[in-house]
């Protein structure tokens, strides 16, 4: 035997096929038994040594022609056994063909005693194919040849029959069964079950968001009906006082009277009448009493008692452990947003009432100041002398909103960017201080707040979802669930989404809300986490004017609360410009024309000799002063920047000194100062009332300057930690694939179809074990994964590098993108082998294949997110596309290079497969396992780890995936 193996090894390749020269058969003794199907057997007395395989016994007696169940190769004077699954029985003599068959030798010629004998040689089935057991027939013996009965079916060189799904799926003598059937059926159950699992989950979504709307707006009725009960409380509250004023009014003229007529009757001496009693009377007093007790405690009067007062709306708020379902936390958030619903209006009224009420009443909740000041603050262009903001100076302060304008390219963009750290391909110059102190401003990211010019939205959620997922990762950990809710539900209000809150923001190819709206909900994002400093980058552009006025009042709002504000705006309606704290005037080249209040800019401009015009818009006349399409008499819009820079006594850049003959300094800048201070000291009823009313935010003003000086880091804000915001991911990505569903059935369709198209065309062949067909299953399945991977990360680039700005989680948000995606690492198998397999039936088990197909899936997932992460959705999707048919040819044609296909995935997924199939061939197909794993460079107990290299293929591309999200940034 092994005088044979190793003599077929080495005669690989050759045209014939002799055996190398052995004793036995030579050019000097060729016995007959050397030809091929006969054999010859060893002397009687002739002693063989069984222990030393390497001395040949002389065989050269007894030649006859070879037993069943044998082969005798030519060349060699020994019979050897057939392995099982082969059917080797003696070969008969063709007339015709002069042939033994099915042997395909010739007999020796002159030798007419010579007939045909057994089996000549065993090799692979392409070279040997007749020895092995017959399709549609099993043979338990190698001299036994059993045809397969109905219900069964053989394929070549069975041992056994194998029972078919069903009986009637296999006809008498079938080498095969048809599984088409059960694919389908399999295909078509999936379907069924994905169906299932969409519409249920989208009915789940559906119903809790019925019955969060229906507690909200309970809770909102409840509050109303809270409010309107204390308003009919307050009007008869004012009808009793007024009452028991005027029943006093006609006690105490009829008690003047009375007395009046005892002391004339007392005066007279004629008078008869008793004298009246000079005792006190009650009842004035008492009406006196009862008024005071009304206004002092409505509730402790049974007369004037309503069933709801103000202390019964504040027993109606549920608190602290008391507050644990969503009607409860709506009806907690309802109630104190009409409170401060009824106090604001109160306040608008301007009356002194109003504002005593607010002093008293209202109770702000300030947050940690940031005070942003900075000075010759430069920006220069990297790689170049262009300057895009040039020597700015000034101050944002807590509880004001500023309003930064100017011409196109004036940089306002620019310089919200550098406030904000955001500032990218620039060189910065000059010096920004936070708080009196130079710390950067990104260690402050937790409470700042920045609202990008693009509406920067997730279309697949909600506005209400947007919000909350805002709200959840970014405020502070510590903060109750109601809080956060009160929060959420206050910014809705204040911007005015409560009738399209539970609808879809809307993407590119899926309408959703109006532009205006999205805007709105673009601000909310950052509203909602409470920012200390809130930027703001043109933030009422595509808005209509009432839409305008309902941001910057909510804006306000927040600036009560010691908010800075800052933001950009593009031609401002007057009742709109008159609303902001603070203006800001930049002019082309990043110049600083004005910083300060907006109630002196007229003052200012007019110390330059500009006025406004009547029935003109004060910043649409300043802008077209800047843009130079009105140009008042006598003054240069260059001179402009130089004159702001000598009023205040900044220094002058030297660039900007050749101008400084232009404008005289000395007498300029006295007048400038004279102009701008001069003033009225006339003062209004409205200026009275505004007195009153900065008297009684003293008390916010204070505490807001005492956070200011006290607090030393004011990003100390505890957000949730990893885990918890993979929870918060979690839930959103669930809730956005959810939405996306029919983009995932059309990748379930088109994964099937490919299945169904390769199943049909690549038949597996014995040969090779199904290479080519598997070949095409590497390629299809790579190329449809990283294509449907790319979405994942692609497509949310903008919305990932805001939320990271922010400080969300960059491995919260990885993870849960991967884990969700894990399901179609788990199910994109099935649909395929839902029509390859069955389709194909390989002799892999189905187990095998399902196993090698997952580790193949979550292999080119990682290596689509790297993709996705580090190019542009076009090359990314040509990547996806051209490296999986690079690779493969590498792997296959390539096996010189033994390194260089080691390092191809591909090359391990088609090794698991070809490796799963051919364990299924054993017995008579081991010569032919072993050559075309041979040929192909495999190994039959590398399964494992081919398995185990995929696996690695995956982590570690998912790993370098993570390291480009974190480092790469927006340019």
């Amino acid at each position: 035997m092994k005088f044979y193996f190793s003599s077929f090894f080495n005669n690989a390749g050759r045209s014939n096929n002799f055996l190398r020269p052995n004793i036995n058969c030579n050019l000097i003794s060729w016995a007959s038994g050397c030809e091929p199907g006969w054999a010859c057997s060893v002397g009687e007395e002739q002693k063989v040594n069984l222990k030393d395989a390497t001395i040949m016994p002389s065989r050269t007696q007894n030649c006859r022609p070879c037993c069943d169940g044998f082969f005798c190769p030519h060349g060699i004077t020994c019979m050897i056994p057939c392995p099982l699954g082969a059917y080797c029985p003696q070969a008969e003599l063709n007339r015709d063909t002069g042939l033994c068959d099915p042997y395909y030798y010739q007999p020796p010629p002159g030798q007419p005693n010579h007939t045909c004998g057994g089996a000549d040689r065993w090799a692979d089935v392409g070279s040997s194919g007749e020895m092995f057991c017959p399709a549609g027939y099993y043979c338990p013996s190698s001299i036994r040849k059993v045809p397969c009965g109905s219900g069964y079916y053989c394929r070549k060189g069975s041992t056994s029959a194998k029972r078919c799904f069903k009986k009637s799926s296999c006809k008498p003598n079938s080498a095969n069964q048809n599984i088409t059937i059960f694919g389908a059926l399999l295909m078509v159950a999936l379907t069924l079950i994905l169906l299932i699992i969409y519409n249920f989950s989208g009915q789940i979504l559906t119903n809790r968001e019925r019955r969060q709307a229906k507690s909200r707006e309970a809770a909102a009725r409840s509050a109303r009906e809270i409010v309107q009960a204390r308003e009919r409380w307050k009007a008869a509250k004012d009808i009793a006082k007024k009452h028991a004023i005027g029943l006093q009014t006609q006690l105490s003229r009829t008690f003047s009277s009375r007395k009046c007529s005892v002391r004339n009757s007392d005066q007279d001496p004629s008078n008869n009448y008793p004298k009246a009693s000079t005792s006190k009377n009650k009842e004035p007093s008492n009406v006196i009493e009862m008024v005071r007790s009304i206004d002092e405690d409505p509730d402790s009067n049974e007369g004037f008692q309503l069933p709801i007062g103000d202390k019964n709306i504040k027993k109606n708020l549920p608190k602290g452990k008391e507050i644990h379902t969503h009607s409860q936390i709506f009806k907690y958030a309802y109630g104190q947003i009409e409170r401060e619903k009824a106090l604001q209006l109160q306040t608008n009224n301007l009356t002194f009432s109003g504002v005593l009420s607010m002093a008293t009443d209202i109770e702000i909740r300030t947050r940690p100041g940031i005070e942003v000041s900075f000075k010759d603050l430069t920006l220069t262009l990297k790689g170049s002398k262009k300057q895009l903001l040039k020597s700015v100076t000034g101050k944002l302060m807590p509880g004001r909103v500023a309003a930064v304008m100017g011409p196109s390219g004036a940089g306002k963009t620019t310089f919200l960017s550098a406030l904000a750290g955001k500032a990218t391909g620039c060189d910065v110059s000059g010096s920004v201080l936070i708080n009196g102190k130079a710390e950067s401003i990104r260690s402050y990211k937790k409470i700042i707040g920045f609202v990008p010019q693009d509406d920067i939205v997730h279309g697949n959620l909600t506005v209400e979802e947007n919000l909350w997922f805002s709200a959840r990762c970014r405020l502070s950990a510590d903060m109750p669930k109601p809080d956060k809710v009160l929060v959420v539900e206050r910014v809705i209000e204040s911007l005015g989404l409560q009738p399209i809150r539970d609808s879809l923001v809307g993407t590119v190819e899926k309408r959703g809300i109006s532009g205006g709206q999205r805007k709105r909900v673009n601000v909310g994002l950052e509203m909602v986490m409470e920012p200390s400093l809130l930027i703001l980058d043109e933030p009422t552009s595509g808005l209509d004017s009432s839409s305008s006025q309902l941001l910057l009042r909510a804006l306000r709002r927040e600036a009560l609360e010691g908010v800075n504000i800052c933001m950009v705006v593009h031609q401002p309606s007057y009742t709109l410009f008159k609303m902001f704290d603070d203006l800001v005037i930049l002019a082309k080249g990043g110049l600083l024309v004005y910083h300060g209040s907006i109630k002196k800019v007229e003052e200012y401009f007019s110390s330059l000799g500009i006025d406004v015009p009547e029935r003109v818009n004060p910043p649409d006349h300043y802008i077209d002063i800047l843009e130079g399409i009105i140009k008042p008499p006598g003054i240069n819009v260059i001179q402009l920047p130089l004159r702001w820079m000598l009023h205040n006594g900044y220094d002058v850049p030297l660039d900007m000194q050749q101008h400084l003959g232009v404008v005289d300094k000395s007498e300029k800048g006295d007048e400038a100062n004279n102009s701008f201070s001069s003033g009225t000291n006339e003062q209004s009823v409205a200026g009275e009332v505004w007195d009153i009313m900065k008297d009684a935010f003293e008390h916010k003003r204070e505490h807001t300057e005492e956070n200011l000086s006290k607090t030393k880091d004011l990003s100390n804000r505890r957000t949730p930690g990893v885990l918890r915001q993979y929870r918060y991911f979690l839930g959103r990505v669930g809730k956005q694939r959810l939405r996306e569903a029919r983009i995932l059935g059309v990748d379930f369709l088109i994964l099937g179809l490919a299945g169904v198209c390769l199943g049909t065309l690549a038949k597996v062949s014995d040969e090779s074990f199904g290479a080519v067909g598997y070949t095409y299953t590497v390629i299809a399945v790579s190329l449809l994964c990283k294509i449907g991977a790319l979405r994942s990360f692609s497509l949310e680039k903008l919305q990932y590098w805001r939320e990271r700005s922010s400080g969300m989680s960059s491995l919260a948000y990885f993870l849960s993108k991967d884990t969700i995606d894990h399901f179609n690492t788990l199910v994109k198998p099935i649909v395929y082998l839902s029509m390859f397999y069955f389709f194909n039936n390989p002799r892999s088990s189905i187990l095998d294949n399902y196993i090698v197909l997952v580790a193949l899936v979550y292999c080119v997932t990682g290596i689509g997110y790297v993709f996705a992460i580090c190019f542009q959705p076009g090359s990314a999707q040509l990547w996806s596309a051209l490296l999986p048919v690079v690779l493969t040819l590498i792997a296959t044609q390539q096996r010189d290079s033994k390194i260089l296909s080691d390092l191809c995935y591909t090359k391990w997924a088609l090794e698991a497969f070809v490796i799963s199939n051919a364990e299924r061939y054993s017995g008579v197909w081991l010569i032919t396992r072993c050559g075309s794993l041979m040929r192909s460079g495999y190994n039959i107990h590398h399964w494992n780890l081919c398995i185990i290299i995929l696996a690695l293929y995956g982590l570690v591309s998912r790993c370098f995936a993570f390291f480009c999200l974190v480092t790469f940034q927006k340019r």
